[in-house]
This record gives structure tokens, C-alpha cells and sequence, in this order.
């Protein structure tokens, strides 16, 4: 019964469009900061709402991909130092990781980022125009996601805006979806 209870108010955290997307998906990727501190409680909910059968994509970062890797134990791990070293290797990570989700049948994208969208960063289905040095590997993997035409869903901290030119939809309690 209590763990049912905990279920129920967890799962109350995601927004209805977010738990219908993930019923239906067949591949669940997710980015966020790399400051365990900075992963939302927010994120267990969703955490939560995968279906078992779905395939689970994530990095090899600590914080946010750290949690997931620890839920999904069976997750499609992406590791930099599989793509180089330095920063290059980082962002061919997720390029991969973006790409192998959305060569699946329903995918969906999930984010927490820790802080605002770069400015000049924007949705694009190229790599280099999403991962060009602006910062911010969450919003370029959201960038580049939503460029690729995978449904995408972000939740945003508390007093930071969703970029003006991407579309977003607010779903409410801080969760948007492009």
C-alpha cells in the first residue's frame, strides 16, 4: 500500500500529455545537468512512468544521466570516451545517443536542464548547428532532438523561460513540450 501511495503522488508531478507520450513510446531518451543537486525530484516521476518495455537512452554524465543509469539498469548507456577525448567527445556522445533515439518507432525526449537556453542555439536536424560550442549540453541535445522531429518535453527550474523562438507549449508546473 505505501509503495503504491508513493507511486500514485510521484507520477502526479508529470503532466498527462508527458504520461500519454511515454505509454506509447518504444524508446525514452533523457539529458540533464550534471549536478546531483540540480536533478529534480521532479525527474523520479517520470522516472517512474516508462513503460518496462521501453528502451531507455542516456549519457554517461553524473547527476541526471547518474540517476537514470541507477532506475534503468538495462539503459542504452553512451559513453564519451567511446567518441575521443576532451569536450569533442561529449557532444559526439549525444549526437549518437539523439540520433539512436530517434531511429526508434516512438520515441521521446526528456530534459532538465539546470539553467537558461544559449541565446543563438535553435532546433535543428544538423549537429554542428546545435553542438557548436554555446554551452550547454542539455539544450543542445534538446536542440538537436526537437531538430530530428522527436517529441521533446523540458522541465525548466524555477525562474528560468523556455527560449521564445522554439514553440514550447506549457504544460504547467514548470514542464513544457516542443
Amino acid at each position: 500500500p505505501f509503495c503504491f501511495f508513493f507511486f500514485s503522488v510521484m507520477v502526479s508531478f508529470a503532466p498527462a500529455p508527458l504520461l500519454s507520450a511515454l505509454a506509447q513510446s518504444s524508446a525514452v531518451g533523457f539529458s540533464g545537468s550534471r549536478s546531483a543537486a540540480l536533478v529534480p525530484s521532479v525527474a523520479l516521476s517520470v522516472f517512474q512512468a516508462v513503460p518496462l518495455s521501453s528502451r531507455v537512452f542516456v549519457g554517461c554524465a553524473c547527476g541526471l544521466d547518474s540517476a537514470a543509469r541507477s532506475v534503468f539498469p538495462h539503459a542504452v548507456v553512451y559513453r564519451a570516451s567511446s567518441f575521443g577525448v576532451g569536450r569533442g567527445s561529449f557532444a559526439a556522445r549525444s549526437v549518437a545517443l539523439v540520433r539512436g533515439l530517434a531511429s526508434c518507432s516512438a520515441p521521446v525526449f526528456v530534459s532538465f536542464p539546470s539553467g537558461a537556453c544559449p541565446p543563438a542555439l535553435v532546433p535543428s536536424s544538423s549537429p554542428s548547428r546545435c553542438f557548436a560550442g554555446f554551452g550547454s549540453g542539455s539544450w543542445a541535445s534538446l536542440a538537436f532532438a526537437a531538430g530530428l522531429g522527436v517529441p521533446c518535453f523540458v522541465f525548466l527550474p524555477a525562474g528560468v523561460a523556455p527560449p521564445p523562438l522554439w514553440g514550447f507549449v506549457s504544460l504547467g508546473g514548470g514542464w513544457f513540450s516542443v
